[in-house]
């Protein structure tokens, strides 16, 4: 089980340079990135509402979201600046360039919240494989750079 989503999540990251592209030719049509955002927004949290609603993926308790530490609730502030920062990079750099950033970030915030144990992830500790693993990353992320 832990194998295919593992596999789900990698044809998710698929779908992140299509989402990226797609954002942008809505942004050129309504020529403006945040509303280009919101629109994306809507429509994701729509699906959301109705997956939601479902119960597919269990019963969700609304009233629980009001003990969340703040901490836990800025993810959607998060995704709005990395949907429309990609926005605007992506005619300068390309797709694959914006991408590979990200994922550079990604990885980079990843250790550190690892490391330290930040915000309820499981603690791992920074080593000698994973500096090199991000080394690595930041190598492949300066050659996409290149044009």
């Amino acid at each position: 089980m832990r194998h295919l989503i593992l596999v789900a999540v990698l044809l998710a990251g698929a779908g992140i340079p299509v989402q990226v592209a797609s954002n942008n030719r809505l942004e050129k049509a309504v020529h403006s990135a945040p509303l280009s955002v919101a629109i994306s927004f809507v429509i994701g949290s729509l699906a959301m509402v109705i997956l939601t609603a479902s119960g597919l993926l269990g019963h969700p308790k609304l009233a629980g979201a009001w003990s969340a530490p703040w901490c836990a609730c800025i993810g959607g502030l998060l995704s709005a600046a990395i949907v429309i920062l990609s926005i605007i990079a992506l005619p300068q750099s390309g797709a694959a360039a914006v991408i590979a950033a990200t994922v550079f970030g990604q990885l980079l915030a990843a250790a550190i919240l690892d490391h330290f144990g930040w915000l309820g992830v499981p603690q791992v500790r920074i080593n000698v494989w994973r500096i090199v693993g991000i080394v690595l990353l930041l190598g492949g992320t300066l050659l996409m750079q290149r044009k």
